[in-house]
């Protein structure tokens, strides 16, 4: 099984000022995707730079010509279905069709509550995905969508032509619980997770992977009620939250130790953070390039 590399980019540099050599360089070093989070502010960045995710990958879809661009992970937190429909034909448009969603339920980090609201209970942030989802679903696969839900409506929303992707461009679910596996399984080209977040900060790599593993056996099972092959679904591993943190990066050696073992569980593609000093993400860069360049031929 062929695993694809990819990297996510941080949206915290100026575009003349680094942020659009990143995305450039991204595609020369052969990146399958790159992504980049799609927040308001983010964790240890909220009080520094950060740009909005979709002008960033209008911009990065003008820079570059063969590389995937997307989000991980978009959420209903600050968005809304009808509105970002609308943005997303446009930029799989602008793109030529290079775009995959990553999106996910939200948190309640800054997103939660920038618009002034009180964070909503995980119980509120699951009903809400679940009509989030299908929703944008039908607004990225119709010419004319109306719709009165709990949440969200939408009174003719015309979004013509639709996407350059046909149907509409892929989703990558991102999910542990019952409510969003069975969203992934139903709507989704693509299955995201960062592991288990209780074992971040005291837990073993082998528990990761034992986590992980449960995980994919969920999955499985969600697939199998939706009457879904999970070998049809791409499984995509979101790196640096795991109890191995930054090590993968830390040599070639150990990079393809990291990804031949998630490998094996079943995942399809991993994404490795772009190095950013003095931050969670710092990394050797000429280390992060040697992967990026290197990684793939040894884990064939």
């Amino acid at each position: 099984m062929s695993l694809r590399l990819s990297t996510v980019i941080l949206p915290y540099r100026r575009w003349s000022e680094g942020g659009r050599s990143a995305w450039v360089r991204a595609e020369q070093l052969g990146f399958h995707t790159a992504y980049t989070y799609d927040h308001l502010s983010w964790r240890s960045f909220r009080d520094g730079p950060w740009f909005g995710a979709l002008p960033t990958l209008t911009a990065a879809a003008a820079a570059t010509e063969r590389l995937r661009l997307g989000t991980l992970v978009t959420s209903p937190n600050f968005r809304h279905p009808v509105t970002l429909a609308k943005e997303l034909i446009s930029l799989d448009d602008i793109s030529g069709g290079r775009i995959t969603l990553g999106i996910g339920a939200g948190g309640t980090g800054f997103d939660a509550t920038a618009l002034g609201q009180e964070p909503w209970s995980p119980r509120e942030r699951a009903d809400r995905f679940a009509e989030f989802v299908p929703l944008l679903d039908r607004l990225l696969t119709e010419d004319a969508v109306t719709h009165e839900g709990r949440f969200y409506a939408a009174h003719e929303a015309r979004n013509i032509p639709g996407c350059v992707q046909r149907p509409r461009l892929p989703f990558a679910v991102a999910a542990t619980g019952p409510r969003g596996l069975s969203l992934a399984a139903r709507h989704g080209q693509a299955w995201v997770t960062t592991g288990d977040p209780k074992l971040y900060e005291n837990g073993t790599p082998e528990q990761s992977v034992e986590a992980l593993r449960g995980q994919l056996a969920k999955l499985s099972e969600a697939c199998a009620d939706a009457g879904r092959d999970t070998a049809g679904l791409e499984k995509i591993l979101l790196t640096g939250f795991t109890p191995d943190r930054a090590r993968p990066l830390q040599s070639l050696d150990a990079f393809v130790d990291f990804a031949g073992r998630h490998r094996e569980l079943g995942f399809t593609e991993i994404v490795i953070h772009w190095p950013i000093p003095d931050s969670d993400f710092a990394a050797d860069e000429k280390v992060f390039e040697q992967i990026a360049m290197e990684a793939a031929a040894q884990l064939d």
